[in-house]
């Protein structure tokens, strides 16, 4: 391609209409050939909003009848008029082709969204578990999480810290639906919708992490992890990412003629300056803890650098003598470098003294690992010493303190408890050093039946959800980004049983942090439920088939549970929580949860304030979801809750700012006007710390645009 531009480059030089007609037909070409990783993207996708009431202009399906096990009518149809006497709807089908109107019972209609269209957002509040008015909720949102995470873009973009997800793994189990029809093993076309469907997701949720430094993580098996790979380098190359293996139970899984797989993978895509924290432990085996160096000696390194390229000449300042006493072994100085053209037997060293050089065992000039300007410096505060002389042989053990013990010594952390009598610092841990972890993890607590069935098991017992993760095993993953940001925001899109909200209550609970969780799921029924429930004649919607729904069954009741400590029936939960914070599990957490269902609202509603109740959720959601909510249009014309105002009567304005001004905590200010002069003079007024969001035109302008294709 690179020889194509050139040529294009050359002809521009010489005929430069030619040329731009080339460059043009050229750009125009490689667009439609991607480079890397490559897959079908031409089908939409589609979901069916079986909550949503229908109205004229709506895009429906035909549902097959009550009791049948078929896939609806594929096909689109637009909604001309609605007789609601009759409950019938007068519908036209979207084809270029195809001319049929018909006239359909409303009850056999579902509404439709594809993901290129247009939407307006809002959330309803379906219940909620508080146990700590000062901290934020997690948030857990029902709804098609495309659709989820389009709404937190006007929320959230920017602001989140880490992102967990478990995606469906396309094991052609029906694990996941595809315009909602299950993704069959013998699907051709598997891999590409698996690839659009999770594309389209990690291009949102590319908007809300923030760019300076926040991590996805994102968990798979060996049938995507590969592909999965190749994507997460297309939508981020410019993050960091490596990939880790994790035991989840060593037991392993008997597949006759293969080998039994015991592992999953995580990758980790770090953006900014995010890195990866110390660890109590290397995440591999037991042989190095943190803790257990605490009260422990300081640990001393060897002088001489012991990499093969480590010889005289690569760095010219590294090659030095260091004088010993004879009599003591102890330093007496730290001599000046030498040219590589001069013999180092021709160095007289003091007297009393012989000189030690950094040779390798076989003889061969070496270097030593510090400068002597640093040298000398760490002779005088300690932090060099010799040991084990051989006046004879000229031989002596050199060790030195690391650059971070040195720092370490001087914060505080690593206490000097005296001096050896050659000044030599004495010294132990005070704080926990942390070790370097490593890229495979076998850890004990990571074990999925242990750390994941048995626990949801306690917590709603006799309901059951396929392959849980180890409770564990999410909090360490989080805890390596997250540990050090008390105020960290963490999403999880398919947040399936709610294992990494619980994993962020967790975590809080072991150093008093405020970490709030957005978990986002959606009310799918399991498929053998699905094929039942269809038998008995009802569908997506009827309150029957909604109750037995992953969000309102699993997700919701999980979270409640964790947090009061009781199961759904009221009983105290049974056994013990493990692993850095050992506790009962009944105790629950000094947590919070709002439980809420994506709506979809029209433009119009949105614009003329008809549509407040629902939009009022995503104000408290992006103001930190602290506190009270303002729910409805306040009387007054303008209302002030613990962390934002809103101010519906510009009128109004003096004593809505008078009230803003009376709270420190206050983050935004939302001012509903179509005027913008008079949204600009009231912003000027509000104290630099609070944020003027203008309403509804920043929401309407955050969806104004087709979302995806």
């Amino acid at each position: 391609m690179s020889r194509l531009t050139d040529l294009i480059a050359s002809v521009k030089s010489k005929d430069p209409s030619l040329g731009a007609d080339l460059d043009r037909e050229f750009k125009a070409l490689s667009s439609r050939l991607p480079f890397g990783l490559n897959f079908e993207r031409h089908r939409p996708e589609a979901v069916e909003l079986p909550l949503r009431s229908i109205r004229r202009g709506d895009k429906v399906r035909i549902l097959p009848p009550r009791g049948s096990n078929d896939s609806a009518d594929q096909r689109l149809w637009h909604v001309i008029s609605i007789d609601k006497l009759k409950k019938t709807v007068l519908i036209k089908l979207i084809s270029t082709h195809e001319i049929d109107q018909r006239t359909v019972h409303l009850d056999d209609l579902v509404v439709v969204a594809e993901f290129r269209d247009k939407i307006f957002p809002g959330l309803v509040s379906t219940g909620s578990s508080r146990r700590n008015e000062n901290k934020p909720s997690h948030a857990v949102i029902n709804g098609e999480n495309y659709h989820v995470l389009k709404a937190l873009t006007f929320t959230h973009r920017g602001k989140v810290d880490a992102i967990y997800i478990d995606p469906p793994y396309n094991t052609g189990a029906r694990d996941w639906k595809y315009n909602n029809d299950y993704v069959e093993s013998d699907d051709l076309y598997r891999h590409s919708k698996w690839l659009a469907f999770m594309e389209r997701r990690l291009l949102i949720a590319k908007e809300l992490l923030n760019p300076n430094d926040s991590v996805l993580i994102v968990s798979i098996d060996e049938k995507e992890y590969l592909r999965l790979g190749l994507l997460l380098e297309q939508v981020f190359p410019e993050a960091a990412i490596e990939m880790v293996t994790t035991v989840i139970s060593a037991k392993g899984v008997a597949r006759f003629g293969q080998f039994s797989r015991v592992e999953e993978y995580i990758y980790f895509v770090r953006l900014g300056r995010c890195e990866v924290a110390l660890s109590e432990q290397n995440m591999l085996d037991d042989s190095r803890s943190a803790s257990d160096k605490i009260g422990k000696n300081i640990d001393w390194l060897g002088l001489r650098r012991r990499e093969p390229t480590a010889r005289r000449g690569a760095r010219p300042n590294q090659f030095y003598p260091i004088f010993i006493y004879i009599d003591s072994g102890y330093i007496h100085s730290i001599g000046d470098p030498i040219d590589d053209s001069v013999n180092r037997e021709s160095v007289t060293p003091p007297n009393g003294t012989f000189a030690v050089w950094p040779l390798k065992p076989n003889g061969e000039e070496g270097l030593w690992g510090i400068t002597p300007e640093t040298a000398k410096r760490y002779l005088k505060n300690g932090f060099i010493r010799s040991r084990r002389h051989n006046p004879k042989e000229g031989k002596s053990s050199i060790h030195y303190l690391p650059s971070g013990t040195v720092e370490a010594v001087r914060n505080g952390s690593i206490e000097v408890i005296g001096h050896d009598p050659d000044g030599a610092i004495q010294a132990v841990y005070r704080e926990k050093k942390g070790v370097i972890p490593k890229r495979v993890w076998n850890m004990p607590s990571h074990n999925a039946e242990n750390g994941g069935s048995l626990i949801l098991s306690r917590l709603i017992p006799e309901r059951r959800f396929p392959f849980p993760k180890s409770l564990y095993a999410v909090e360490d993953a989080l805890r390596f980004f997250v540990g050090d940001k008390p105020n960290a925001i963490i999403l999880d899109f398919f947040s399936g049983s709610g294992t990494t909200a619980h994993a962020v209550m967790r975590l809080n609970r072991q150093d008093g942090g405020m970490r709030q969780c957005l978990s986002i799921t959606n009310n799918e029924v399991a498929a053998d439920e699905h094929k039942a429930l269809r038998k008995r004649g009802l569908r997506p919607g009827d309150d029957e088939w909604e109750r037995l729904g992953i969000c309102d069954y699993i997700t919701k009741p999980r979270i409640r549970a964790a947090i009061c400590g009781k199961t759904p029936d009221g009983s105290p939960i049974k056994g013990d929580y493990k692993y850095v914070d050992g506790f009962s599990m009944s105790e629950g957490f000094d947590e919070n949860a709002e439980f809420f269902t994506l709506t979809y609202e029209a433009r119009d509603a949105v614009h003329h304030n008809l549509a407040f109740d629902r939009i009022a959720p995503l104000l408290w959601l992006r103001a930190g979801a602290v506190g009270s909510k303002i729910e409805h249009i306040p009387n007054e014309g303008w209302a002030v809750v613990d962390t934002y105002g809103i101010l519906t009567d510009t009128d109004k304005a003096s004593p809505f700012i008078e009230s803003i001004c009376e709270v420190k905590e206050i983050r935004i200010a939302y001012i509903v006007t179509d005027d913008d002069r008079r949204f600009q003079a009231i912003a000027r007024r509000l104290p630099k710390t609070v944020e003027p969001v203008r309403l509804y035109e920043a929401y309407l302008t955050n969806f104004s645009f087709a979302n995806g294709e």
